[in-house]
């Protein structure tokens, strides 16, 4: 048994945050699965959208995050997060976050991405999130009532009954250096785990993106909303050499132009933003151009700036490409849409509560309204650090700590054996992962989606089996979470019949405004009933 007062789930932004702003007198543990930079928030590049100039204004990032999330967000939520906006800033400024200046006034440099009208996005270079987790960590290792704990996968959620509601009262977790599996009791859990574009199989995240949080708070009662909104990058690196390298959006900001390999331009003929169109429209014309010409790839170009001048403004990229050999101040780069960002997630309030008392969620594993059927960029971060803020304020004010902890079993491995077919793990991942791609992508059908449901139910029925009657690896745990996830957006995408944002079908390739404002949610109970798996 572990024991602590809150218990995180998750070591990024949002996740960090909470720590820092939880009351120093109570015990506060984080767990996270891998080493700590290996978070969604360590490789995000672009910034943080925040009102910061006098040409700016609330109204105005409040409108062009309506206008991304094409009538989908919640208009309170969007209000809220857009006016906390300068003050997360000075709040980073004050955890050591060193914003790149706009030489010679001394004042933050601001950036432009897809979605926005103003420059807006504060950033550090092209790596924002690095150098976030990096300032947040280094105030983390300074407070003596927060442990983290790394190389520690969730397996699932602890839940009593009583009077007939669900309590969380902690978790399970194997520490995968060890291999031993401890329950972890707290008074609250905060699950801070991240999206689940891991179910996909070319993605822009890192491998810890897997839907652990959001598979345990389903499990444990918890609904869920809009998994049909899966945010597609369009510009990851493409190079057979190359691991999940997002290419910034920021570039595109800064002039960079999609070009087909004969030179040729073609956003515009999509959209009249060109390529700062919103991303999921610029994601489906690069997804058509590539099968109307049968390309692996586009070029995203922005030799035609200054060489220094790309040198300076991204580093990052500069230095990554260069090791595949691509100078983008001399030459374009192969890029192609991949999975990036889940819009839904498990429902909470404003102060990150969920379904089940005891067991709040932030950051990118929730559904707060923010994003709606399309997140603009930049506004993630933003979230995580909002959400990460109003969660610890309301554990503050609401938590006791004068009773004991509640008693919890034991994991218990008495009945189960080291498998001999780990083949079927490995085999069943890679299934799973390209059927997702090919059925329930970019572009979409009713006989897709439905062809994808039969096969995931199928393979959930092997998996629970398997999970069943052996000792539990990562792998295994991340499969099953991933299953699981899997039916969820394919269960929300054959929900909503039309197309909107992120989710475009064929068979339904208008937008159906008598459904505005209506959200696709799932509840755990009446799935249950609906089919066994």
């Amino acid at each position: 048994m572990y024991d602590t007062d809150i218990l995180i789930l998750g070591a990024g932004a949002a996740g960090l945050c909470a720590a820092l702003e939880l009351d120093s007198r109570l015990r506060v543990t984080v767990l996270c699965k891998e080493d700590p930079f290996e978070s969604s928030t360590a490789y995000a590049q672009g910034g943080v959208a925040a009102v910061l100039h006098d040409s700016d204004s609330i109204e105005t990032h409040v409108a062009d995050t309506l206008a991304a999330g094409d009538g989908l967000c919640r208009g309170e939520v969007v209000e809220h997060v857009a006016n906390a906006g300068s003050e997360i800033i000075r709040w980073l400024q004050q955890q050591g976050v060193d914003f790149t200046p706009h030489r010679p006034s001394g004042q933050l440099h601001l950036t432009r991405e897809g979605g926005h009208t103003r420059r807006r996005v504060a950033h550090v270079a092209d790596h924002t999130g690095r150098s976030i987790q990096e300032s947040l960590l280094a105030q983390v290792a300074r407070r003596p009532n927060i442990s983290l704990l790394s190389h520690r996968i969730a397996i699932d959620l602890i839940v009593s009954e009583s009077a007939g509601e669900c309590r969380c009262l902690g978790l399970y977790a194997k520490n995968t250096k060890t291999r031993s599996i401890s329950a972890y009791r707290a008074r609250c859990v905060v699950l801070a785990t991240g999206g689940c574009s891991k179910v996909y199989l070319y993605t822009s995240n890192p491998d810890t993106s897997s839907g652990d949080g959001l598979a345990m708070a389903w499990r444990a009662g918890a609904r869920v909303a809009n998994m049909e909104f899966i945010q597609f990058h369009p510009t990851c690196l493409y190079d057979p050499r190359a691991r999940s390298f997002l290419v910034t959006e920021a570039l595109r900001g800064e002039g960079a132009r999609l070009r087909l390999p004969t030179g040729e331009e073609f956003m515009h003929r999509f959209d009249e933003r060109g390529a700062l169109a919103p991303r999921d429209i610029v994601a489906r014309a690069i997804d058509f151009e590539m099968k109307r010409l049968g390309l692996d790839y586009v070029h995203l170009d922005i030799s035609h700036e200054a060489s220094a001048t790309i040198r300076e403004a991204f580093p990052n990229t500069y230095a990554h490409c260069l090791e595949f050999d691509i100078d983008i101040t001399r030459e374009p780069i192969p890029v192609v849409p991949a999975a990036h960002y889940t819009c839904g997630g498990i429902i909470t309030d404003l102060d990150g509560c969920t379904d089940v008392p005891g067991l709040y969620a932030i950051g990118e594993v929730a559904h707060t309204g923010l994003h709606g059927a399309n997140r603009m960029a930049s506004n993630s971060l933003l979230e995580c650090l909002v959400f990460g803020h109003a969660a610890s304020h309301h554990i503050n004010h609401s938590l006791s700590t004068e009773s004991p902890l509640p008693e919890v079993d034991s994991w218990d491995e008495s009945q189960v054996s080291d498998s001999d077919e780990e083949v079927v793990v490995s085999h069943n991942w890679d299934e799973l992962r390209r059927f997702m791609w090919d059925y329930v992508g970019i572009v979409r059908t009713t006989k897709r989606l439905e062809r994808a449901r039969r096969r995931c139910a199928m393979l959930q029925e092997e998996i629970d089996e398997y999970y069943q009657d052996f000792r539990v690896t990562r792998d295994l745990i991340e499969l099953r979470n991933l299953a699981l996830t899997a039916k969820l957006i394919i269960l929300c995408s054959l929900a909503r019949q039309e197309s909107r944002g992120l989710h475009y079908t064929l068979d339904f390739p208008d937008r159906d405004d008598t459904l505005a404002q209506q959200d696709t949610i799932l509840c755990p109970e009446t799935i249950a009933q609906e089919s066994p798996a």
